[in-house]
Parts: structure tokens; C-alpha cells; sequence
């Protein structure tokens, strides 16, 4: 069983890795349609060493897109109108979308956990979206996604090396 990668590392160890990453994607992107298999057990695989709790970057550093649904679960989780929950804790970016008006994310303690865990955005569940199907799809988001999360990092890592 591997160590876990430091998160704070990630940012260096990424950028040294990101022009095989693009090159192995050129190269290789008709065979990455076929690897969800592969990229989902390294996924798993990865995860059994990976502790979240451990790191939590991405609740740090990355502020997920927050849907109508996502918005009355999180309001329904604290007893709040959705009108009061979104002027407490969202706003719109740039690109119309809502997002948390503050990062680090509000919900996330100083023990890493997240108060409202069950309710959490659809964005948030599905990070670091490396048991995607279609993964060829987000590939690029993914070499982004390496410098905030250890386990993408391992993941194209383990592709690439091996392929």
C-alpha cells in the first residue's frame, strides 16, 4: 500500500507531469474511449489508501457549481428558505452561475468534515469525477483537477506510466 501524496505538493508535482499527461492524450485518445474499466479500478484502488479527510483541497481550493436542487437540499439541511440560505452563502460568478460566496467552502470544519455531508452539492459527490464513465471526456479537466487532488494525480500517473 502507497503513502498518500501531500496535497500541498500537488500543485509542483502536477505541473512537472502535465506535458506527458497532453502528450499521452494526443496520442492515445481513441484507446482512452476504452479504459473506463481500467481508470475505474485504479480509481478504487487509489481510494483505499486515500483518506478526504486527510487533505480536503478540493473543498479549499475549488468552488463547485451550485444547481436548484443543490440549493434547496442545502437549505432544507440547515431548516433555512432557500432565499435566505442563498443570500447567507452563494452568489454568481462570472458565468451565471451560483457558487459559494467564500472559499474555503463555509461548510467545511477544521476537521476536514463537512457539516452538511448528505446534503452536499451533486458537484461535490462526484469529485474528482475519476469513476466517470466516458473519462476521455474530462481528460483535461482531469490534468487541471491533479493539482488539487491526490488521487486524480495518481490516477493519470498510473495511465500514463503503464500505457
Amino acid at each position: 500500500m502507497s503513502k498518500q501524496i501531500d496535497y500541498k505538493l500537488l500543485p509542483l508535482l502536477a505541473a512537472k507531469s502535465e506535458a506527458q499527461w497532453n502528450r499521452y492524450f494526443v496520442k492515445n485518445k481513441k484507446k482512452l474511449e476504452s479504459m473506463d474499466v481500467q481508470i475505474h479500478t485504479l480509481h478504487d484502488n487509489i481510494f483505499k489508501h486515500t483518506n478526504c479527510l486527510n487533505c480536503a483541497n478540493c473543498c479549499r481550493t475549488l468552488g463547485p457549481r451550485i444547481t436548484d436542487k443543490d440549493l434547496e437540499k442545502m437549505a432544507k439541511a440547515l431548516r433555512m428558505k432557500t432565499v435566505d440560505f442563498s443570500a447567507k452563502y452563494l452568489k454568481i460568478d462570472e458565468d451565471g452561475d451560483l457558487i459559494f460566496l467564500t472559499m474555503p467552502c463555509p461548510f467545511l470544519g477544521v476537521d476536514n468534515y463537512c457539516s452538511i455531508y448528505e446534503a452536499r452539492p451533486k458537484a461535490c459527490r462526484e469529485y474528482p469525477h475519476t469513476d466517470r464513465k466516458r473519462f476521455y471526456q474530462i481528460y483535461k479537466l482531469s490534468i487541471k483537477n491533479a493539482s488539487t487532488c491526490p488521487v486524480v494525480y495518481e490516477v493519470l500517473e498510473a495511465i500514463t506510466k503503464v500505457n
